[in-house]
């Protein structure tokens, strides 16, 4: 059923075939030519101020047809003719140049036969030149369409606006690139007006298009029944039961033909795509739908295997013969698809304000689309080692993208939090400026509905998102939430991260902000849950955020006591790591550290000190894990210098642990060794090991040679550093085969003198710190 539109509306347009539409425009690669004017000599191009004027004295006001006549009205029309026997354009390649743009106007307009322009006049627009709506008369015999080429000149407004059967098309002529011209042809039924020129002189080519034989006029082609059936089924899709149907937010509709990026544009697509996105851009603006053209680019990857047919290829990566080598393998699976919609372009011409959109499966039309298409790119990928041959292949399509205007928030949240949270924070800011944003009505509501849409299609509430969000993006979305001050909302997107969220320091603040607004059980409620399954996976970023609510302006926003945190606290206790620094495991996103440590014994003990000094007690049972010296230590003494918490019982306990720990490792003896005899824990019985335990065992002897080939001197070198053993190595590379020099060191003990320094050091401070009251 989800389907069905793509597949209706596939249909409706299929019929489309015939291409050209009733007026065509674009810009062409210029040929400068030697243009001259009877009266006046040669002008120079681009226009200059003072050529323009001396045009104009030698021009004759620009009359206009009134059924049999010809009048002249400057309230009707204000525009300076130079008649085309007058005028005359020569140059090398002007001629071809303008067959070729001929071809291309004929070719826009549907027009398959012989074309010939006749030049008709030179008209000059300076300030305040315009022509209200009219139709062309029938210049010549055999006429069917107006061609009107900008040739180079600045000048400020006259846009030309043409009208057909309801439609309606705004161009603008101008053109910065004096390489460059810019053209407009149109069929002679059309209703147009040119609106007033602002600043500056316009200067334009008039051409009559004449059919080179007989027959009926072309006309433009006609898909009233098409442009029907189409806005009858968008009308359909934008109301409300199709949602029920399931129908997707979005349609995606590829055309036949390959456009690159530089030339994707409405004003540049080719023969049916042209009909069919007139024919959609007329049905999508009467169904109240909006229209963009994009690139679609499809990447997928996956398994493949190799045809075995009794011969060898002899195919690899670098093979230059794609076909043959897709001969030579089979793709199996596809493990991974991505879609997305990019260089999207308006129908008006104008920039579209999007970056990159992801496209589903589901949306595009006509359904399966892609299946019997040839990839743009393909490669594939032998076997190698434990990875099995894959392959790589992308399709790109150039495709006409609509969705319901009052879709457009659900639509926008699609794209994921990089465009959707800018969008949501412009509209805010609209709001803001106002003295009461609720006035603000229209804007405000979009902004609600855009937040909505964005919970609900943020990446952790997918289980196979499009869009990953990125780090930011979630205090983003907590202060946005905030500003909107829509309690449902906020209480939606925090379960959101309660329940799998990607939730850190970073995003702490935000948070407290966000559940400030809502009422204290329910924010403690949502700070429990949060704890509960994002503890394990970032402890530090948990221990902040209690810190941070348990500090007494924290308590003031949420309007709670601190014992009202114990569910909290416990559910932190509960999670505590077991592991420290040295043994992180992969899935926690960050180390406990010091600061950790702190944060946790600061919030504990302002909360329950009995759940603090269960805590304690918990960090010391696991001292060799935690790190009594990296973390522990440190940690105590920090919390030391606090006076408030230097009398918890937690951190007493703490403090009473960490001096016994360092008084009992001073006590122990110290002194440097009396001989070269040195401990040795090698762990391998080998001939080469039991010689090297013999050597370390001597008194006497404090060098050890042993020539040996590579593999050897690389075994017991490797046991020498792994043990820590008190030796120097290196290799003497003199002769054959090289030789592993060991010598031996005092390094055990230099470690250790060095380990009494800090540890008498650590001492005096803490028990600096336990004389203070």
């Amino acid at each position: 059923m989800s389907t069905s539109i793509c597949n209706d509306l596939a249909t409706c347009l299929s019929s489309v075939t015939v291409p050209g539409d009733y007026f065509t425009t674009g810009v062409f690669a210029f040929s400068l030519p030697t243009l001259t004017v009877e009266g006046v000599g040669t002008i120079a191009l681009p226009l200059t101020a003072s050529q323009a004027k001396l045009l104009v004295d030698a021009s004759e006001p620009a009359p206009y047809g009134r059924g049999e006549e010809t009048l002249i009205d400057t309230s009707v029309r204000r525009t300076w003719q130079i008649n085309a026997n007058r005028v005359r354009a020569q140059g090398k390649g002007w001629e071809k140049m303008l067959e070729g743009l001929v071809a291309k106007a004929a070719q826009g307009l549907g027009v398959t036969g012989a074309v010939e322009a006749e030049l008709y006049k030179l008209l000059i627009y300076d300030k305040g030149s315009f022509f209200v709506e009219h139709r062309d008369t029938e210049k010549a015999s055999g006429m069917f369409a107006t061609l009107i080429v900008a040739l180079p000149s600045l000048y400020e407004g006259g846009e030309l606006v043409v009208r057909h059967q309801g439609r309606e098309a705004h161009v603008d002529l101008r053109s910065e690139d004096p390489s460059e011209i810019a053209y407009v042809a149109f069929y002679a039924d059309c209703v147009h007006e040119l609106h007033p020129i602002t600043s500056g002189y316009r200067l334009v080519l008039v051409f009559n298009l004449l059919r080179q034989r007989r027959g009926a006029a072309p006309r433009p082609p006609r898909y009233d029944r098409q442009q029907s059936d189409v806005e009858r089924l968008l009308r359909t899709w934008c109301s409300d039961p199709s949602r029920s149907k399931g129908w997707p937010e979005k349609l995606v509709y590829t055309l036949a033909h390959a456009y690159t990026p530089a030339e994707l544009a409405f004003g540049t697509l080719k023969g049916p795509d042209a009909a069919q996105a007139a024919v959609l851009a007329a049905a999508a603006k009467a169904a109240d739908c909006d229209l963009h053209l994009a690139l679609l680019t499809v990447e997928e990857s996956g398994a493949a295997q190799e045809n075995f047919d009794g011969g060898y290829h002899g195919w690899n990566e670098d093979d230059d013969d794609d076909e043959e080598a897709s001969n030579d393998f089979e793709i199996i699976e596809i493990s991974d698809r991505h879609a997305r919609l990019t260089h999207w372009q308006r129908p008006d011409g104008e920039p579209a304000s999007i970056d990159e959109y992801p496209c589903r499966d589901e949306e595009l039309s006509p359904s399966g689309v892609l299946d019997d298409m040839a990839p743009d790119e393909q490669h594939f990928h032998e076997a190698t080692g434990n990875e099995g041959a894959s392959f790589e292949r992308t399709y790109r399509r150039a495709a006409l993208v609509l969705w319901p205007r009052a879709r457009r928030t659900a639509v926008l949240a699609q794209a994921g939090p990089s465009l959707s949270l800018p969008t949501l924070d412009r509209w805010l800011k609209q709001c803001e400026r106002a003295n009461n944003p609720a006035t603000e009505g229209t804007t405000w509501q979009q902004a609600c509905e855009l937040a909505q849409h964005v919970i609900t299609q943020w990446p952790w509430q997918q289980r196979y998102a499009q869009c990953d969000a990125r780090p930011g993006h979630v205090a983003a979305m907590l202060a946005l939430l905030t500003r909107l001050q829509d309690p449902s909302l906020i209480d939606n997107f925090v379960s959101g991260m309660c329940r799998a969220g990607d939730f850190g320091a970073n995003d702490v603040a935000a948070l407290i902000d966000a559940l400030s607004l809502l009422p204290a059980p329910k924010a403690v409620l949502l700070l429990e849950a949060l704890v509960q399954t994002q503890a394990e996976r970032d402890f530090g970023a948990c221990c902040l955020l209690l810190k941070q609510v348990s500090e007494s302006s924290g308590l003031r926003r949420l309007n709670i006591g601190a014992s009202a945190l114990c569910p909290v606290a416990e559910a932190l206790v509960q999670r505590m790591p077991s592991m420290g620094p040295s043994s992180t495991p992969s899935w926690l996103k960050s180390p406990v550290t010091r600061e950790v440590i702190e944060n946790l014994f600061a919030s504990l003990s302002g909360i329950d000190p009995s759940m603090a000094l269960r805590a304690a007690q918990m960090v010391l049972e696991r001292s060799a894990l935690f790190g009594m010296d990296a973390l522990v230590l440190p940690a105590v003494a920090h919390l030391m210098k606090s006076k408030s918490l230097r009398t918890s019982t937690a951190v007493q306990h703490l403090h009473s642990a960490c001096t016994h720990h360092l008084r009992v490792r001073i006590s122990e003896p110290l002194s440097p060794p009396s001989d070269w005899a040195r401990k040795s824990n090698l762990g391998c019985n080998c001939k080469l090991c039991a010689m090297c335990r013999g050597f370390l065992a001597d008194p006497e002897r404090r060098e050890w040679q042993l020539k040996a080939v590579e593999h050897e001197r690389r075994h017991v070198e490797d046991r020498l550093r792994t043990t820590a053993a008190d030796v120097d190595v290196w290799t003497d590379k003199t002769g054959r085969p090289y030789t592993l020099i060991c010598t031996k060191n005092q390094a055990s003990y230099d470690r250790r003198a060095k380990q009494r320094g800090e540890d008498l050091k650590n001492l005096e401070e803490l028990e600096r710190f336990s004389q203070h009251e």
